[in-house]
């Protein structure tokens, strides 16, 4: 009862890197190199979220060592938002991240636009973005209707 007594007391210390990090590490790695965004998602919002975790142990360091179970509630916390039968951090990232940037309007363009262009420039890069808002704050509103009408035409032809 001895060495596994001495485990149970130090899981955290002995699980908690392989979860925290390294695993995070070698799925971040191979997101990259997917197609695909949603696995980009997950871990871009793990990555934030654990810095978040780190930068609240680092400022409250003194309070934490009153609570021993801290340990255990982050790793627990960490596990769900690493293992993908859960996806905590996409999880996370679909009802509180991407709720809090629509409110604001900084993600989905300016709150000055209609929806359509709204849905239009959602589907941007924030460079191309920031072009469009460029040229619409140029040339008005009515002339980025015409280029989007006419953008859906050629596309129709094809």
């Amino acid at each position: 009862m001895g060495i596994l007594g001495t485990m149970a007391r130090h899981m955290d210390t002995i699980v908690g890197p392989g979860v925290l990090l390294l695993y995070p590490l070698y799925a971040s790695m191979r997101a990259i190199e997917s197609p695909s965004t949603l696995d980009d998602q997950q871990w871009l919002t793990y990555w934030v979220l654990y810095s978040f975790i780190t930068l609240f142990e680092l400022s409250c360091y003194k309070i934490l060592a009153w609570f021993p179970i801290w340990p255990y509630m982050k790793l627990v916390f960490c596990l769900w938002l690493v293992l993908p039968m859960f996806n905590g951090a996409a999880y996370i990232y679909e009802n509180f991240v991407r709720q809090y940037m629509k409110n604001i309007g900084s993600y989905y363009g300016n709150s000055k636009y209609p929806e359509d262009q709204k849905k239009v420039l959602q589907m941007m890069s924030f460079d191309a973005r920031k072009a469009v808002e460029r040229y619409i704050d140029t040339y008005g509103s009515e002339a980025f209707e015409r280029v989007i009408r006419a953008a859906d035409k050629e596309a129709r032809k094809h």
